[in-house]
């Protein structure tokens, strides 16, 4: 008995004629991009205000091909926090990877790389670089592309600049 009671619905979407004229205006463009569209139309097809279509969430993601925790987070998130935040992209707080070299590191590096490389080597190469900051305490664990990554950014890249790679002449081929 207990699994056939009706079941009410937490995140009922309402919208003003307003929200409406706004969805509908944004799907006619159709210059958005596809995550902000496909959520405009859940929000048109769950809406049970007067205008609405009032859909069950079935029949919204069998139309809209779909998943139920999208329709789900979509209506939660229009009652929760308004229309503009379930079509706008929320923005990170921190980045998903936190940079191995900040400023000050990253100085030590670029000291690293334009000092006088080890005996036996005409230059630093990348892998010598790795192995020497972890060596030198200035970072825990480095990769031979990050520390790349970190010396383009710069433009002290030892090894462009040995091999001349970085800024080429014009031939009068080219």
């Amino acid at each position: 008995m207990a699994a056939r009671e009706k079941f009410v619905k937490r995140y009922v979407v309402r919208l003003s004629v307003e929200e409406r004229e706004q969805l509908e205006s944004l799907i006619r463009k159709g210059k958005s991009p596809a995550q902000r569209l496909l959520k405009a139309r859940i929000l048109l097809k769950a809406d049970v205000s007067e205008a609405g279509d009032g859909w069950s969430d079935s029949k919204i993601i069998a139309a809209l091909e779909t998943s139920a925790s999208m329709v789900y987070r979509v209506r939660k998130q229009l009652v929760e926090e308004g229309v503009e935040a379930v079509l706008s992209r929320k923005q990170r707080a921190a980045p998903a990877v936190p940079p191995i070299f900040d400023g000050e590191k990253e100085a030590k590096l670029i000291a690293l790389a334009c000092s006088k490389p080890p005996k036996g080597r005409v230059r630093w190469t990348l892998r010598l670089l790795e192995s020497k900051v972890v060596e030198l305490n200035i970072v825990d664990r480095a990769s031979d592309s990050t520390i790349g990554r970190a010396l383009k950014k710069t433009f002290s890249n030892p090894i462009a600049a040995n091999t001349g790679s970085s800024h080429r002449r014009p031939t009068a081929r080219s």
